[in-house]
């Protein structure tokens, strides 16, 4: 498990705020030097502490005005229909993220799409033909906010 002292968590939060910042920028926010930022920036990454960089995007800008979570059951329950069913519907272009999960439900899928119409026709054209599910139901998305900066927990 990678650990982070309290100089990584600033390089961290730094960069989640602005990863677009340049190094010498970042290095004079935390105070040292800009090659010792970058080495541990680079730390940072070989240790899957930071995982990528990303632009964030609209999704009403690319025509996903509506946003749902599918809760899907699949029968039966093993490894091999699990991993399908999940390589199956990262495919479909209106999924945003596939969770597998514990409970009443298997999956929890967060799609995009148009409308509710599209909603609709997702949901019959690209679920309904799948034989491993046995039940699911939709949970249209009214509102979304995120927390924009993930801090480490203490132990």
């Amino acid at each position: 498990m990678a650990t982070v002292d309290e100089l990584d968590s600033a390089i961290v939060e730094l960069l989640q705020h602005d990863a677009r910042q340049t190094n010498r920028d970042l290095a004079a926010a935390v105070g040292i030097a800009p090659s010792t930022c970058l080495e541990r920036v680079r730390a940072l990454r070989e240790r899957g502490v930071i995982t990528g960089f990303h632009a964030e995007v609209s999704l009403p800008a690319l025509n996903r005005h509506v946003q749902a979570f599918l809760h899907v059951q699949i029968r039966p329950l093993s490894r091999q229909v699990i991993e399908g069913f999940k390589a199956h519907v990262t495919t479909l272009p209106e999924v945003l993220s596939v969770f597998v999960v514990a409970g009443g439900d298997d999956f929890l899928v967060h799609v995009a799409v148009p409308s509710v119409d599209a909603l609709h026709a997702l949901l019959m054209d690209k679920f309904t033909k799948r034989r491993e599910i046995v039940g699911f139901r939709s949970s249209i998305i009214y509102q979304h906010s995120r927390n924009q900066i993930v801090q480490p927990l203490d132990q």
